[in-house]
């Protein structure tokens, strides 16, 4: 399994937010577009929680 990447995640959640707000974007595209920030949240909110683990655990 990939390590992910917090940083990554979030750049890639500011382009999907500027997919979104294009006027020219799509219904079918904005769909998609929000179920992959969906995942992408999810995943974030759990490494964040992880990390605050850890750090409480010191």
């Amino acid at each position: 399994m990939k390590e992910f990447d917090y940083n990554k995640a979030v750049a890639e959640l500011e382009k999907i937010a500027a997919r979104v707000e294009d006027p020219a974007t799509g219904l079918d595209e904005i769909e998609r577009l929000i179920k992959q920030s969906d995942e992408l949240i999810g995943r974030c909110r759990e490494y964040l929680r992880t990390v605050r683990q850890t750090t409480e655990a010191l």
